[in-house]
């Protein structure tokens, strides 16, 4: 499974070399240390990509990339990172995060029947909009939380797993000696 996934990452992920052709992409994208595989730029690039990846609905990839400059992450890891958020798992994100901010917020408590069962009350639009801007805080909060939670963990996931596959390596090799 692992095998099949690293190499679709490396057939659909764009080369330094693909991308100094274009015409588009600025020469700072192109810096080496982006595109290095460090034990450091690496579980930076896990953490920007889920951060970007659950805050933003739209150019999630093109966010990462430009969010990787200044935090020295790795682009190509920032950009793939950000396909954890895809059409089959952002509904359940959004209930989790939604989840998250309704108990962050204790509205389960003040509200009666719960907040969700407003929502098949809604019998036009403008009482939709309202009840979409009034959730969408709680929304909007849970969203905050879960991205922030979920880079922090896959920061130390990243630095550990890359820590564990060094040691692996180095035993490798100490064997065959």
């Amino acid at each position: 499974m692992l095998d099949r996934l690293t190499a679709w990452a490396r057939r659909a992920m764009p080369t330094r070399e693909q991308m100094a052709r274009s015409r588009w992409i600025p020469s700072r994208v192109l810096e080496s240390q982006l595109w290095r595989f460090t034990r450091r730029s690496v579980p930076r690039g896990v953490a920007l990509g889920l951060l970007v990846g659950i805050l933003l609905p739209v150019a999630q990839i093109v966010f990462a990339a430009i969010l990787s400059f200044p935090v020295r992450a790795n682009v190509p890891v920032a950009a793939l990172t950000t396909f954890v958020t895809n059409p089959f798992t952002t509904p359940l994100i959004w209930a989790a995060s939604y989840q998250v901010g309704a108990w962050l917020l204790r509205i389960d408590a003040a509200v009666a029947g719960g907040p969700i069962d407003h929502l098949l009350q809604v019998t036009d639009l403008w009482s939709g909009i309202q009840w979409l801007t009034s959730e969408g805080k709680v929304l909007a909060l849970g969203l905050v939380v879960v991205a922030v939670v979920a880079a922090a963990l896959g920061y130390l996931l990243a630095s550990f797993g890359w820590r564990g596959w060094i040691v692996s390596r180095r035993r490798a090799r100490g064997a065959t000696r």
